[in-house]
């Protein structure tokens, strides 16, 4: 039987590469840490490691077994601390992971609802929507919000399509083409202020994707980790930008943003979450965003 002593040993393994040094970070001898691995892998039925005269490798099903391992001892922590605080007294937290351009939305609405309404403690925690699946296995997060699908899906988590809304241009607010709407040939002879590409799918590739299935190639001026950041390069005349609609909200002095002219460019919000049974505290979280969703879909903002 594979048990949670096996996959802190093994992980251990893993990201030293080495059994010495393995060994003395477990705090453990070779020879038993060696055994252990073997038999690990004689449970598994599979070899997860190959000694090499550098070092060890990895085979392709250690690599996995090794991410799966991962995620659950990360479970399990985040398990232990959540039982930890209610057998305390302390309420659930309830945590939420978005990309930034989500804040200027939705969002802050839902958060100031679960606190007021439910007593709810929230906290909130940006990262890519790529990051949140995978907290969303490990139990970091209890749902999350991001702009792109991602590609494969494990059964335990599901996106779902909440609004897809218009991506504008920001461009300085004097330049000649923020009286009207643009077009993408005119914004690409423009520079561009955009954010870290990653792995695909990401905001960023989407927005670069725009130009070269167009033909047109735009030159990047800067990448920035943030919406205020690239807002506030445009303001300061360095480039434009292009940024989902309910950005716009933000009114930010120095900055017009502009519709464009060609059709069918739009950034959707999806909803990221644990296929599981649901308590009290995401069901409420889910009739308040459905309120927010319809409102936003029907043009009424919170």
């Amino acid at each position: 039987m594979v048990e949670l002593r096996h996959l802190r040993y093994f992980c251990a393994v893993a990201e030293e590469k080495n059994m010495t040094r393995a060994a003395e970070k477990i705090f453990m001898a070779q020879p038993p840490l060696t055994r252990q691995i073997k038999q690990l892998e004689e449970e598994v039925g599979v070899q997860l490691i190959q000694r090499e005269a550098r070092g060890i490798t990895l085979t392709p099903a250690g690599e996995y077994f090794w991410k799966q391992a991962q995620l659950i001892l990360e479970k399990l922590a985040s398990c232990v601390e959540e039982s930890r605080r209610i057998d305390a007294g302390k309420k659930r937290i309830f945590r939420i992971g978005f990309v930034p351009s989500i804040f200027y939305g939705q969002l802050p609405q839902l958060v100031r609802r679960l606190r007021q309404q439910h007593k709810v403690d929230v906290e909130l925690l940006e990262m890519k929507t790529g990051e949140q699946i995978e907290a969303l296995k490990s139990g970091k997060i209890d749902m999350g919000f991001g702009r792109v699908v991602m590609p494969s899906l494990e059964a335990d988590v599901t996106q779902k399509l909440l609004f897809s809304e218009p991506i504008l241009a920001a461009l300085p607010i004097h330049h000649p083409l923020a009286n009207d709407d643009v077009d993408m040939a005119e914004l690409a002879t423009l520079p561009l202020i955009t954010y870290p590409g990653g792995k695909p799918p990401t905001f960023a590739n989407i927005c670069l994707d725009l130009f070269a299935s167009r033909g047109l190639r735009v030159r990047v001026a800067q990448q920035v980790n943030d919406i205020g950041t690239a807002l506030g390069l445009v303001a300061s005349d360095m480039g434009f930008t292009l940024v989902p609609e309910q950005v716009m909200r933000m009114n930010r002095d120095g900055v017009a943003f502009v519709r464009l002219k060609d059709d069918g460019i739009n950034s959707s919000v999806f909803l990221s979450k644990r296929e599981e049974a649901e308590d009290d505290i995401m069901a409420a979280a889910m009739v308040i965003l459905d309120e927010l969703v319809q409102n936003r879909i029907e043009g009424r903002y919170p």
